[in-house]
């Protein structure tokens, strides 16, 4: 189906570059935002990974398809059911629609954002990655792409001072910010509290903790904290744990990015509780 009309979406820059990928009601004046929440309006999703995994979420409202033949093609081929209007573009234009060196791979989804999932969400979980102020949209997408790989249930992260949903962050995620919930709070300590109140073992990963991540003892149902890369997890949460360890390196280099800190510490996770 091709449509004529000219796009609604806007594309928004910031200082960091990233689009925002919003939309706008008046003409130069930016949406709505709420920092680390879903945005207030539709937002651009591309590349294949990423669109395929959109269409495959029934939790994921989407509106509409722009694609090159070749891709609708790929999607298709895939197994891709294409529910929603698709309008015909050819590479360069769809380059305009997105930042500069994005890989769209010929398709961009316009779509709402995913619900803003909160901590009643979780019953049943088992394994929680907590992310304590991790704000780099590309750390947290290939965090929340480690967590579907080591069959996490939810990677929660703050309202504030974390990338909010949006084509860098699910880009990163490459499909998986539709494969598992993703969880803001408000408070982190008082989510951390909470969920001790519901049976979970807490343990804030921190270069100083008395024991290693491997000879720590967990329980059950498990709540893991990262903090951001330099600060780490903040003391008020920190206490609210109770429980610190340490990711022992036995290289020269002592410490991880965090993204690979994560992927770690959820294969240990994973091996010290039989899941």
């Amino acid at each position: 189906m091709t449509d004529d009309k000219k796009p609604a979406w806007k594309t928004q820059r910031h200082g960091s570059g990233n689009v925002q990928g919003r939309f706008s009601k008046s003409k130069g004046k930016p949406a709505p935002r709420r920092p680390g929440l879903p945005p207030e309006g539709p937002v651009l999703l591309y590349g294949l990974h990423t669109v395929e995994a959109a269409f495959a979420n029934k939790d994921r409202k989407r509106l509409k398809l722009y694609a090159t033949e070749n891709a609708k093609n790929r999607l298709q081929e895939r197994g891709v059911v294409i529910d929603v209007p698709v309008e015909d573009k050819r590479p360069k234009e769809l380059d305009r629609m997105v930042t500069k060196d994005a890989v769209h791979q010929g398709m961009i989804l316009e779509a709402d954002p995913l619900p803003a999932y909160g901590a009643e969400n979780l019953k049943g979980a088992r394994l929680i990655l907590a992310l304590d102020q991790v704000t780099d949209p590309h750390n947290v997408g290939a965090i929340l792409r480690s967590a579907v790989a080591l069959d996490a249930d939810a990677v929660v992260t703050t309202e504030r001072h974390a990338p909010e949903e949006g084509p860098v962050l699910a880009k990163s995620a490459s499909g998986a910010l539709d494969m598992i919930k993703h969880v803001r709070v408000k408070n982190m300590a008082r989510f951390i509290t909470e969920m001790k109140e519901q049976g979970f073992g807490c343990i804030a990963l921190d270069s100083d903790g008395p024991a290693s991540l491997e000879d720590t003892d967990f329980t059950e149902k498990t709540v893991l904290v990262l903090g951001s890369e330099g600060k780490g997890v903040r003391q008020g949460v920190r206490e609210a744990c109770g429980l610190l360890a340490r990711l022992d390196m036995p290289g020269e280099i002592r410490s991880l990015n965090v993204s690979n800190a994560a992927v770690l510490s959820l294969y240990v996770a994973r091996q010290k509780m039989g899941l």
